[in-house]
């Protein structure tokens, strides 16, 4: 009986001595996933990024991208967030739309733009947008719907290009989950808040695109892939509430006209 007793004691003790070792070891740096995904993520940007510029008139004029830039530059500068490793891209489209890549490519619709009746909506969206990339949604998301394996033969020449548009397509006109939304929201008016950009116009613009406008809803993908739009708009007052003190215009009323009277004279 002592030598059963003994040998299920030793059994138990060398289990938990054995778990105790595997938890030690360094699986990621083992398996080499860390390096893995980056280099995937870097080469998907790339790949996703050709089918939205074949497809897309990307605007790289000054009065247009210039304007943008000086928001995103000024929210990444107050965030001490890397701005050279975001890649921004304004595309002519008429859908009231902005969706991040992999690799940090940050792309806005001029739909988006035109629907955003000031530059602190403006600035909301794309600080949401930024969230997303530094927290790393991009990838969770694709490794959630789409999974490591196949992510990495679309990199190798293993997927057909269909795949990798429809992928694409995904990642413009699907939302990601309500968790992940959240914090990108909480996490844009941080950006915000610390770059002296009013929050409350945000949630205004959530407010105003939620609400019922038949003649618009074919194109507020923006809205659409970011549902419950009145929640959040709520619980970003709230979170908001006495933490602004007016703010700072980055671009002002007269360069912002000037952005939004170039877009409109492209529709």
């Amino acid at each position: 009986m002592k030598k059963i007793f003994f040998q299920g004691f030793s059994l138990v003790v060398l289990f938990f001595a054995g778990w105790f070792a595997l938890q030690q070891v360094d699986w990621m740096s083992v398996f080499k996933v860390e390096q893995v995904t980056k280099s995937t993520e870097e080469k998907l940007g790339d790949l996703f990024w050709e089918i939205f510029g074949k497809e897309e008139k990307d605007l790289r004029a000054s009065d247009i991208i210039g304007p943008v830039d000086s928001i995103l530059t000024k929210i990444c500068t107050a965030n001490d967030i890397d701005r050279s490793q975001i890649k921004l891209h304004v595309l002519d489209n008429e859908e009231v739309n902005a969706f991040a890549l992999p690799n940090k490519h940050l792309v806005v619709f001029s739909g988006l733009i035109l629907a955003s009746e000031n530059e602190a909506e403006l600035s909301g969206v794309i600080g949401h947008e930024l969230a997303h990339i530094q927290l790393n949604h991009v990838m969770k998301k694709l490794m959630k719907e789409v999974g490591l394996s196949v992510l990495i033969s679309m990199t190798t020449g293993g997927s057909g290009t269909e795949i990798i548009r429809e992928t694409a397509k995904m990642l413009s006109s699907s939302a990601f989950d309500r968790g992940l939304e959240r914090e990108a929201d909480i996490k844009s008016v941080d950006y915000l808040l610390k770059a002296d950009i009013q929050p409350e116009p945000f949630a205004d613009f959530l407010f105003r695109l939620g609400a019922d406008q038949p003649e618009m809803l074919k194109n507020l993908t923006w809205i659409s892939t970011h549902p419950e739009s009145k929640e959040r708009a709520e619980y970003i007052i709230e979170y908001s509430r006495g933490r602004s003190d007016g703010g700072k215009p980055v671009l002002g009323k007269e360069a912002w006209d000037a952005l939004q009277q170039t877009l409109g004279e492209l529709q």
